[in-house]
């Protein structure tokens, strides 16, 4: 016999058992359908995450006032124009002094984070304004009570009203909008489209009124590098412009990309996982595959018993098993991949991470699958070629 009838014949004889086939197949279906939909839904968490983080800057580095015990620590507004001037592998810097307040406007109040902060701040945090303007430097100097709404912020206090030149109270001061910004999400628990912009020394000393002989007290400070690999050399002049200035390291650093790398190994980590499960059901489906084999060659016994006395060899009944398993696998391969393809654009559809097919899990994931049905077809498929065809008619 060739290799055509051989797979003639297994075709014939898996249709046959149409439930039977299908259920032996089921393990394959779900294994191939779990290592297309986990790995591309993976590498979309992956992607997800890390376009998120550029959004804030991947060369972005936080500084932040570290107390000691029973005193307490700040940085100070000259200190970030000490770093501007002197730090040369900084691009941009953008301190911080936030609060949650009360806005109003008519009838309509909400709580929002207002930030003081400068015109630093939009280069800093990759920022775009959607209508008006953000102050300048001018209007900073002279603490004007001017306002940039975060869109959320803008689309809850005037709905469809246009804020530009309205004027909105923030803790019973008046300011005049001037700005919304474009939407930008929220990441790690921060929501920018609910923040408010104003000059610092609006903030300072009109709004929250914090104020010290050394200058303003700034929550935090933003800073952007030149590029990523001016990252540690930022890192490490804006340490020693600091602990000169202070006297001490009385302030700690933490860079973004840090949180990248950390983000993309823990990502990564977690798609390995992922793939390892669906590796996992594609185990499971070949040990199915060969149960049902192994009961298949037992019902089958007088059959290649007669197929040897006419003249078939060991070879070709050892095929026709092993295409028969082959069939199998690849089957539920191809179903399974289907069905994780699917998968994993409905969950696409439905959150806002976007499943990426990757051609090479596709083809791995069908390739091993059509590998089990070989492998766990090989003992059955030895078991039936070894058959003594007297034995086997006698049985």
């Amino acid at each position: 016999m060739n290799i055509f009838e051989n797979l003639n014949m297994a075709v014939k004889t898996l249709t046959a058992n149409k439930l039977r086939s299908a259920l032996t197949m089921l393990g394959i279906i779900i294994g191939n359908g779990s290592v297309v939909a986990l790995s591309a839904i993976g590498e979309g968490a992956k992607k997800f995450t890390q376009e998120q983080l550029e959004t804030i800057g991947p060369n972005q580095l936080s500084i932040r006032a570290k107390p000691e015990e029973n005193q307490q620590a700040y940085i100070f507004l000259p200190d970030v124009e000490a770093i501007a001037t002197q730090a040369t592998a900084v691009a941009g810097v953008a301190p911080q002094l936030e609060s949650n307040l009360r806005l109003s406007y008519k009838q309509n109040n909400l709580a929002a984070n207002v930030t003081g902060t400068t015109p630093g701040m939009l280069f800093v945090r990759n920022l775009r304004v959607r209508q008006g303007r953000f102050f300048n430097n001018r209007e900073q100097t002279e603490q004007t009570q001017v306002a940039v709404l975060g869109a959320e912020v803008a689309n809850k206090l005037f709905s469809r009203e246009n804020p530009l030149g309205k004027v909105i109270q923030i803790n019973n001061l008046i300011f005049s909008v001037i700005g919304v910004m474009q939407p930008k999400g929220s990441f790690l628990g921060a929501n920018y489209d609910e923040a408010v912009y104003i000059p610092i020394t609006t903030a300072a000393y009109n709004l929250i009124g914090r104020r010290s002989p050394r200058g303003i007290p700034l929550d935090y400070m933003e800073l952007s590098a030149k590029d990523e690999e001016s990252v540690r050399i930022a890192a490490f002049q804006v340490t020693n412009i600091l602990t000169l200035r202070h006297g001490k390291k009385d302030f700690t650093i933490s860079a973004n990309k840090s949180v990248q790398d950390l983000v993309g190994k823990v990502t990564g980590g977690l798609s390995l996982v992922l793939a390892t499960v669906g590796g996992i059901s594609l185990l499971v489906g070949g040990i199915g595959i060969m149960n049902i084999m192994l009961v298949s060659v037992t019902e089958r016994t007088k059959e290649i018993g007669l197929r040897k006395a006419i003249g078939a060899s060991s070879a070709n009944i050892l095929s026709q098993f092993l295409i028969e398993a082959i069939i199998l696998s690849l089957g539920g391969g191809f179903i399974g991949t289907a069905i994780g393809a699917s998968g994993a654009f409905i969950i696409g559809l439905v959150t806002p991470i976007k499943p990426l097919l990757q051609p090479e899990a596709i083809l791995l994931a069908t390739a091993v699958s059509g590998s089990i049905g070989l492998i766990f077809g090989v003992a059955p498929a030895q078991q039936a070629a070894k058959l003594d065809p007297i034995t086997a008619l006698r049985r």
